[in-house]
């Protein structure tokens, strides 16, 4: 028994580490699910061009500071959601289904335009944090860990500040129960919408920024990762921001225990089991709305 829970313990810890980045990937997928219906396929493509972009900038002879090739590649990032939001506006309007194919179409343009530009090799890319690690009650707690939930508590702390404590929190609520209602009250829907997309493109830029240093890059890897955050939002009924967080921690364990205690290889498939079982016990998600669902 101590055996196991010797080995149990660093799989629990490490899910939570990575299950944080999968909800914020999943918070960004949902936010703009909520405000515009549309499941964003593109979501895990822009992130991993902002890799690449800080790649570039910071090792492969661009020469610039890490914290300014961030910036330089949010900003990037940023702009090219609002410009994909542009162009899927009016087919959104019009069908949600078509808002949400033609996501899948700017995903190949933007892997497209990753391999072509920085090509297809796998390359890494390391945090800029002090490497070092502490033993606590027998975990090994490394800085990577400690900087990615610092991070991940202060990105998703202060989103629900704003969605809560004001007047874009309202609007960004009001959109997301009736899109109808709120352009009848006067509200400028497009702007709710797009702020939605340009602040999910922020959450996934920054969710991947700080898994690629655990595995590697190339032109597939983050979006790969986002089908973790996919299932994560899933698990939340895909209209719940705080259900996203709490499916990301599930995500994120489940998956280190299966990959340890059964084997790897079949992890995709588990996440395609775990997504269908949650759909089935929980169609509304983990966390339903109560109430109309006009909170977060």
């Amino acid at each position: 028994m101590s055996d196991l829970l010797q080995d149990l313990l660093p799989l629990v810890w490490t899910g939570i580490v990575t299950g944080c980045l999968y909800a914020m990937g999943a918070l960004g997928l949902v936010m703009i699910f909520k405000a515009t219906r549309v499941v964003n396929f593109a979501h895990g493509n822009l992130a991993a061009l902002a890799g690449f972009v800080v790649y570039g900038l910071t090792q492969a002879g661009g020469g610039i500071g890490w914290i300014a090739a961030v910036l330089i590649a949010l900003a990037i990032v940023v702009l090219l959601a609002l410009v994909a939001y542009g162009l899927i506006a009016r087919v959104s309007e019009a069908s949600d289904l078509r808002g949400t194919i033609a996501t899948l179409g700017i995903s190949l343009v933007l892997q497209g335009v990753v391999q072509v530009v920085f090509g297809a090799d796998i390359v890494n890319l390391d945090l800029p944090v002090p490497n070092w690690s502490a033993t606590v009650a027998g975990l090994r707690v490394t800085s990577y860990d400690i900087t990615v939930l610092a991070v991940s508590g202060i990105v998703i702390a202060a989103l629900f500040l704003v969605i809560e404590r004001t007047r874009v929190g309202i609007a960004f609520r009001a959109v997301s129960t009736s899109a109808f209602a709120s352009r009848v009250c006067g509200l400028n829907i497009h702007a709710v919408q797009g702020l939605a997309w340009g602040v999910a493109a922020g959450l996934g830029v920054t969710a991947a920024l700080l898994i690629i240093p655990s595995t590697f890059l190339s032109s597939t890897t983050v979006a790969s990762f986002m089908l973790q955050s996919f299932a994560a939002a899933v698990l939340g009924g895909f209209s719940s921001l705080p259900g996203s967080i709490v499916g990301g921690l599930i995500v994120g364990v489940t998956m280190n225990l299966f990959s340890y205690f059964v084997t790897s290889e079949l992890s995709a498939t588990f996440l395609l089991v775990l997504m269908l079982v949650a759909l089935n016990l929980f169609p509304g998600g983990i966390l339903p709305q109560r109430g109309g669902g006009s909170r977060a």
